[in-house]
C-alpha cells in the first residue's frame, strides 16, 4: 500500500489558484487553497513531483501529526510521540520553526523550545542520544502551526525555499523572488507559446522564467531536496521522476523572448544569470529605455515590474513618465496583452489605461497589484 500524506504547500500570497492548479497537475488530491498556501494529499511521489515541478510554491510540508492542545505540555506530547527515528538519523541536525494564528500560548519561541525538546527525548528515549540543532543550514526542517484548539506538526520536504532554483548570481537591489516571477507569467497567460517582452527586466529573473516555461523544464532540476536526506527516500523513484523530467523539456522555446533594461550594469547581470539558468541562447538582451523597445512579434505578453519610487521625488518623476508609457503601450502593443506589478496604485490610472484585472500580490512584505491589460489600439483609454 502506498501511503498517504496530508501535505501543505506554501506560496506568496495572491498565488494559492496557480498553486493549487500545478499541485492537481502533479497528482494532488485533496486541494483546498488557504491564505498563503495549499492543502492537498498526496504519496511521496506527488511530494517528490511537487518540489520538482512546481514553480510558484515556496515549500511542501509533510504532516506528521494534528492534535488538540489544553496545555504547552500537550504540545511537547505530540511532538515526543512522533517516531522521529523513522525520518532521520540522530547525527543530522535540524531546527523547529513554529507559527501561530489566535494561538493560546505565552510565546511560540517557547513553544518551538518545547517541540524540539520532544523531538530530542523522542531520539535520547529511542537510541540513547539526542540530534543537534542548526538554525543556519540544518539537515531537517520541523514546522509547526498552533491555532486557538490544535498544533499541526510537519516536516518540511523542500529544504532551502523552492525559489532558490540555483541559478542566480547576482540580483542588483530589490530582487523578484522566482516563484512569484513564474507566478506573474503564469497569471498572465504565458504558456511559452506566445512571444515575450521583459522591458524593465532588471536581473532577468521574469525573462529567465518564461525561458523555463517555454522549455518546458521542471523548476526543480538544478537543486537538492530535503527529502533526499529522510530515511524513506525512494531514490529509484526520484531517479525515475527526474529524467522523465529531462526527457519533456523542448529543445527551442516556439515564440520569442525579450529583456532590456536602461542599465547596462543590469542586462549584464541578467546575462550571467541566464547562462546559469542555461537559457542565455534563448533570450535576446539589450541595454534600452523602455520606450525604445519594439514588439517581437504579434499578439505577445510583456510581463514586468517596473520601477517604483519610495522617496517622494522618486513618486514624482515616475508619474511624470507613466502617461508617457501607456502611449507608448497604445501606440506599439495592440493586440498584446501586458502585465504590470507595482506597489503604486495609482500607475493605471495615470498611464489612462483601464485594466480587465487587478490581482493583489505581495512582493515579500511590499502590497502590490498585478495589473493586467489587454492592449486594443486607441480603445483601451479610461475615460
Amino acid at each position: 500500500m502506498t501511503t498517504e500524506y496530508t501535505l501543505f504547500a506554501t506560496c506568496p500570497r495572491g498565488l494559492e489558484t496557480i498553486l493549487a492548479q500545478e499541485l492537481a497537475q502533479q497528482g494532488c488530491t485533496h486541494i483546498a487553497p488557504t491564505d498563503g498556501g495549499v492543502a492537498c494529499k498526496g504519496s511521496l511521489n506527488e511530494v517528490y513531483r511537487a518540489n520538482l515541478h512546481s514553480r510558484t510554491a515556496s515549500r511542501v510540508l509533510l504532516q506528521l501529526t494534528r492534535a488538540s492542545y489544553r496545555s504547552e505540555d500537550d504540545i511537547y506530547k505530540a511532538a515526543k510521540n512522533l517516531k522521529w527515528q523513522e525520518w532521520f538519523k540522530v547525527n543530522q541536525t535540524f531546527r523547529v520553526k513554529v507559527e501561530g494564528k489566535r494561538a493560546k500560548v505565552k510565546s511560540l519561541d517557547f513553544m518551538a523550545l518545547k517541540i524540539k525538546d520532544g523531538v530530542c527525548d523522542r531520539f535520547r528515549d529511542h537510541c540513547g542520544e539526542r540530534p543537534s540543532i542548526d538554525k543556519n543550514r540544518p539537515d531537517v526542517r520541523i514546522h509547526a502551526f498552533l491555532d486557538e484548539q490544535n498544533v499541526a506538526i510537519f516536516i518540511d520536504t523542500s529544504g532551502e525555499t523552492l525559489f532558490k532554483r540555483g541559478y542566480r548570481q547576482d540580483t542588483g537591489e530589490a530582487p523578484l523572488r522566482e516563484n512569484l516571477a513564474a507566478g506573474l507569467l503564469l497569471l498572465a497567460g504565458y504558456d511559452g507559446l506566445q512571444p515575450f517582452q521583459d522591458p524593465f527586466c532588471g536581473s532577468g529573473t521574469i525573462a529567465i522564467e518564461a525561458a523555463w516555461i517555454a522549455l518546458n523544464r521542471a523548476a526543480g532540476l538544478n537543486r537538492r531536496f530535503a527529502f533526499e536526506q529522510f530515511l524513506n527516500f525512494d531514490k529509484a523513484l526520484w531517479v525515475k521522476l527526474k529524467a522523465e523530467a529531462r526527457a519533456q523539456i523542448h529543445d527551442k522555446p516556439k515564440n520569442k523572448i525579450a529583456a532590456s533594461d536602461n542599465d547596462r550594469a543590469m542586462t549584464r547581470i541578467a546575462q550571467e544569470n541566464a547562462r546559469a539558468a542555461e537559457v542565455d541562447m534563448f533570450i535576446d538582451f539589450n541595454t534600452l529605455d523602455a520606450q525604445d523597445t519594439r514588439p517581437n512579434g504579434e499578439k505577445g505578453i510583456v510581463v514586468s515590474n517596473p520601477p517604483y519610487g519610495v522617496r517622494l521625488a522618486e513618486v514624482q518623476a515616475l508619474h511624470a513618465l507613466y502617461p508617457q508609457l501607456g502611449s507608448w503601450l497604445k501606440q506599439h502593443y495592440a493586440g498584446w496583452t501586458i502585465g504590470l506589478l507595482s506597489g503604486d496604485m495609482d500607475m493605471p490610472k495615470l498611464m489612462r489605461l483601464k485594466p480587465k484585472r487587478k490581482i493583489p500580490l505581495y512582493n515579500g512584505q511590499l502590497d502590490c497589484r498585478l495589473f493586467l491589460l489587454d492592449m486594443v489600439s486607441g480603445s483601451n483609454r479610461d475615460k
